[in-house]
């Protein structure tokens, strides 16, 4: 017999793979709303932050590329192994002068378990409401979608990733940053 802890983690896992199934549509019409335009300011947001700075704002990292990176819940498979990836790529981020943030709707406390568990030494977000998400296009009633967004140093969006495949998600950032990188 299963925990009933076990039962909810399954079921919220397979709901999650269903909507990631369902994401893999066009950009315009995104499943969790519509997508700030590409090459146009990025939707600026503050929101509290686990790392103990009180909160971050998209502002506070100008002069740097941003990987604003949206995810449905702390501790979830899929949401560990995304957030692994980014982690054990960290210094390849650093040397392209990049930032990771991560989202989700998970308060500021798990945010710091979910962190200390891990070795997570870049920011989560809370965005308990939703309020980030949504004008993200990122949010699908109760919880953020697997999203991730670059944002160059001026503040301009300049890509977009809906379909996000954990596993390998990370390695594409890091390729979409080095060409945009070079394209500057």
């Amino acid at each position: 017999m299963i925990s009933r802890r076990t039962f909810f983690s399954i079921l919220f896992a397979t709901c999650l793979a269903f909507v990631s199934w369902l994401n893999f549509v066009p950009a315009a019409n995104a499943l969790g709303g519509k997508q700030p335009p590409i090459n146009k300011p990025a939707p600026e947001f503050t929101l509290p932050t686990n790392t103990g700075d009180g909160e971050i704002s998209l502002g506070d990292y100008r002069g740097k590329w941003v990987v604003l990176y949206f995810y449905p819940k702390d501790f979830t498979s899929g949401c560990t192994l995304e957030a692994q990836r980014f982690q054990q790529d960290l210094p390849q981020y650093k040397d392209r002068n990049a930032q990771i943030l991560g989202v989700s709707a998970d308060d500021v406390d798990s945010h710091a378990e979910f962190c200390d568990s891990e070795g997570l030494k870049f920011p989560l977000l809370a965005d308990t409401d939703g309020a980030v998400s949504k004008a993200y296009g990122s949010w699908m009633g109760f919880f953020s979608l697997r999203h991730t967004y670059i944002i160059d140093p001026d503040g301009i969006l300049r890509e977009t990733f809906l379909g996000v495949q954990p596993v390998i998600h990370s390695m594409e950032v890091l390729a979409s940053l080095d060409e945009l990188q070079t394209g500057i």
